[in-house]
């Protein structure tokens, strides 16, 4: 169909001609509504884009409590499971830095817990005065909580 017959069916529809592919040869066009047109590419662009979920922080100590480490674990498994990515951060302060091993000990029982919950994407590694560690939630069928069913 020739341009000039194409817009003239397009004006007297009520609509607009549309420029569809216009590396083709000849350029591909469509009678169509020009504002619904800019939607659903929008839309299909929307929908392209991975639905990757936050990184999700939480920071340890050395000397941490067993209460307060279970409760940061059930935080860590709540982050998990809403498909967020979880950086473990364990800072440590003053004389702490002669205790590595115990920061790195820390680290170790945190991924041990977690990794029926998720699967490590950064290894642990000491980075000024802390260690961090980054993981990545499990699909969804491989998951099983540990700290949150306890209470």
């Amino acid at each position: 169909m020739k341009f000039e017959d194409a817009i003239c069916k397009a004006k007297d529809l009520g609509l607009d001609l549309v420029e569809v592919a216009p590396m083709a040869n000849p350029p591909v066009c469509r009678i169509t509504n020009y504002g619904k047109f800019r939607y659903d590419l929008s839309k299909q662009e929307r929908d392209r884009k991975p639905h990757s979920g936050k990184v999700k922080e939480i920071k340890f100590r050395v000397n941490i409590d067993q209460h307060d480490y279970r409760t940061k674990l059930r935080h860590a498994e709540d982050f998990l499971d809403k498909n967020n990515k979880l950086k473990i951060y364990l800072q440590f302060r003053g004389r702490e830095m002669a205790h590595k091993e115990l920061g790195m000990l820390l680290i170790e029982r945190v991924r041990a817990d977690l990794q029926t919950m998720a699967h490590v994407d950064m290894e642990p590694k000491l980075i000024g005065r802390a260690i961090s560690m980054t993981l990545s939630p499990l699909p969804v069928s491989k998951r099983k909580k540990k700290f949150l069913e306890e209470n």
